[in-house]
């Protein structure tokens, strides 16, 4: 008989998916979370030895989980030519509270995707990723932003399914402008290979959009033992159509899918990608388990101003903004989850909202019910913040990882 360990209480102001308690415990045992409520009950419970709060005040989060990030510290995925190189910006992350990641490819010739989706699929094998997201190339040249147009090229679903194949069933989602001729093809490859489409870099219509989403759907509807029934938006408005009342486009078809929960929403909610005050409305008309906060981070996160690279494009990071050197398009976000989350509660979204949409939500995304919220039984991602929202320390599988 294996022995059980003792377990950890970790107490404070603690927020689960559905409600933020005052003065709470999480229990974890041998990875897991064994136990999550008000500490006043904890004894009736079971649990004893519950730490001083005034000791120590914290915040307890669930470890963060990131749809859409590209590097940091330094280490850029569309780059990294190594699974070590690689690992240097999943622990970036990690140690800001970013327990889970998905990590996004741009653009690229397709035997450099093929060459960058066997570096990441190995770091999937072990778990340091939770899986791979292809930012294209079939996306629109009109609406390309970062994307370098001269790779970009028409949908093939061929090469999807090569791609799928390379990944080794760690192919998250892959972003696709639905007004291409042959998306189809490449939906139902990716859905075939597991994945998921995710519409961006679109300069769609709105019945171009209206019409991928519902083909997606009823696809994704027929699938058995699907990673999710929804479709996922690539950073909603950015890369994309605008909205005007005589030229609606992509966004109002995004919203309201959202909406009806058909899909969520990516918002890269940095400040920089999108206003505070926007992404306050989007959460107030779609709700927090429709929408994913991500990052779209790339190697400068956590990192100083200077000169990068993103992919096949140079990039210049000036104040915090990372933008193409030639052309400036916004290219990629420098913040952490957390920073985003943090930001997110400043422009007024209540804090249980927005932990629901950087971890809860994004882990329905990826078909994982074992992490993405402070509920017994799940995997013990916790991350421990001061009254500010700024980590303290971090414990993935109950281990402390940070600092």
């Amino acid at each position: 008989m294996t022995e059980r360990t003792a377990p950890e209480l970790l107490r404070g102001r603690v927020v689960t998916p559905t409600e933020v308690i005052a003065d709470g415990v999480v229990v974890v045992r041998d990875g897991t979370i064994a136990w999550v409520g008000e500490a006043a009950n904890a004894a009736a419970a079971g649990w004893s030895g519950l730490p001083d709060p005034a000791r120590h005040p914290v915040t307890v989060l669930p470890g963060l989980v990131d749809l859409h990030t590209h590097g940091g510290g330094g280490a850029s995925y569309p780059d990294a030519t190594t699974p070590q190189e690689a690992l240097v910006a999943v622990l970036e992350h990690r140690a800001h509270g970013t327990t889970t990641l998905v990590a996004s490819l741009v653009t690229a010739a397709p035997d450099t995707l093929r060459q960058r989706v066997a570096v990441l699929a190995a770091l999937a094998d072990v778990g340091e990723i939770a899986g791979i997201h292809l930012e294209g190339p079939f996306v629109s040249t009109v609406r390309c932003g970062a994307q370098d147009p001269a790779l970009i090229q028409a949908p093939d679903a061929d090469l999807t399914r090569e791609l799928a194949a390379l990944a080794r069933g760690h192919l998250v989602t892959m972003t696709i402008a639905p007004e291409l001729g042959g998306v189809a093809g490449v939906v139902d490859a990716l859905i075939g290979a597991g994945a998921l489409p995710s519409f961006g870099h679109t300069d769609a219509s709105w019945r171009q959009t209206s019409d991928a989403l519902a083909d997606a759907r009823t696809r994704l509807a027929a699938t058995p033992g699907r990673r999710s029934g929804r479709a996922t938006v690539t950073h909603l408005f950015n890369g994309m159509r605008p909205l005007t009342h005589r030229d609606p486009g992509p966004i109002p078809v995004f919203l309201a899918a959202a909406a009806r929960g058909e899909a969520v929403v990516e918002l890269i909610g940095d400040g920089t990608h999108v206003d505070p005050e926007l992404v306050q409305s989007i959460f107030s008309l779609v709700g927090a388990d429709n929408i994913a906060l991500v990052t779209d981070a790339m190697a400068a996160a956590g990192m100083p101003d200077g000169a990068y690279r993103l992919g096949s494009q140079d990039v210049t990071v000036a104040d915090g903004v990372a933008r193409l050197t030639h052309g400036g398009a916004i290219a990629g976000g420098t913040a952490h989850l957390l920073d985003i989350v943090r930001t997110t509660v400043a422009g007024g979204v209540p804090l249980v909202d927005v932990v629901r949409a950087a971890a809860t939500t994004p882990a329905a995304v990826l078909g994982d019910a074992t992490i993405g919220a402070l509920e017994a039984g799940r995997r013990a991602d916790i991350v421990l913040t001061d009254d500010d929202l700024r980590v303290l320390s971090v414990r993935r599988a109950g281990t402390v990882v940070a600092p």
